[in-house]
Formats: C-alpha cells, structure tokens, sequence
C-alpha cells in the first residue's frame, strides 16, 4: 500500500490543475486557486510536509466534495 510523502509546491499547483482546479493567481499574501465558486489558498513553501499536505487535501475533499484516496493522488 502506498503512503503519503511530502510534496513540491509546483508539483502540488500541476495536479490540482489537472483535478480542475484554475490558477494560480496572486492575492494580498499567499497565491490560491479557483474551482468553481470556491477558492483553496496555496501557501508559499516551497515544499509541503505531509501534515501539511493532508490538511490542504482534506480542504480539496471539501470543495469538490468527494474523497481522494492516496493511489488517486500519486497517479496525478
């Protein structure tokens, strides 16, 4: 089974664009993204701890309101 390992922003950004997500664009102090009518805040590390990378998924579950599971991640 796989298991969740810390990620580059870029490499975060590139498959939240592929899942649909719109962006990046700039705000007052972090960059975010749109889907739909809802927008997810990408902090500027330049890369994402694995807590780190979990809460901003679990952010992502909400707003396209379904699970992904870590084989779905990883394929991105």
């Amino acid at each position: 089974m796989s298991r969740w390992i810390p990620c580059k922003r870029w490499d975060f950004v590139k498959k939240l664009r592929r899942i649909g997500f719109e962006g990046t664009y700039s705000g007052t102090r972090h960059q975010f993204m749109v889907y739909g009518q809802h927008r997810l805040t990408i902090p500027s590390n330049d890369e994402y701890s694995v807590p780190q990378l979990r809460m901003m998924i679990r952010e992502v579950e909400v707003i396209l309101e379904r699970e992904i599971m870590i084989d779905e991640w990883n394929s991105l």
